[in-house]
């Protein structure tokens, strides 16, 4: 019996930590303050703006933003290719993850970059919208 409650409590875990993904604005798209085409229109999302998917129903999911703000998106608005949005002025894109690799391009805040994926060592792999690709400091991004 034990072991059944151990085995449902890491299927719960491991279905809440799931609910928690990114996800990306897949065209400009308007998000409200409720899940109704009904409620008050908030603002424009622009493209590969990053969220962070909280609640999932049939048509509608509650996101949150990088400064915390909850608003609700129409589903079909959203994409499941991930970006990361630059959170500081300007950051450095390298060739590798070092701080003494190759710069590859500079980033500025508010840039939109596609996720490749993350190092496990405090760098995130990037694509930028022109094919080039590189790492950056993780802490200089939000979405990944």
């Amino acid at each position: 019996m034990r072991r059944l409650a151990t085995v449902l409590l890491l299927l719960g875990v491991s279905h809440s930590a799931h609910a928690f993904d990114f996800v990306s604005v897949a065209e400009p798209a308007i998000l409200y303050d409720a899940n109704s085409l009904k409620a008050k229109k908030l603002f424009v999302a622009t493209r590969y703006l990053p969220l962070e998917q909280v609640v999932v129903l049939d048509n509608w999911v509650k996101v949150r933003d990088n400064s915390g703000k909850l608003f609700w998106i129409e589903k079909r608005q959203l994409s499941s290719k991930r970006y990361v949005m630059v959170t500081v002025p300007s950051t450095t894109v390298r060739r590798n993850p070092d701080n003494n690799a190759e710069v590859v391009f500079k980033a500025t805040q508010q840039l939109g970059l596609e996720w490749l994926g993350n190092t496990g060592t405090g760098w995130v792999k990037v694509r930028h919208a022109d094919g080039s690709t590189g790492y950056l400091k993780s802490s200089d991004v939000w979405g990944g």
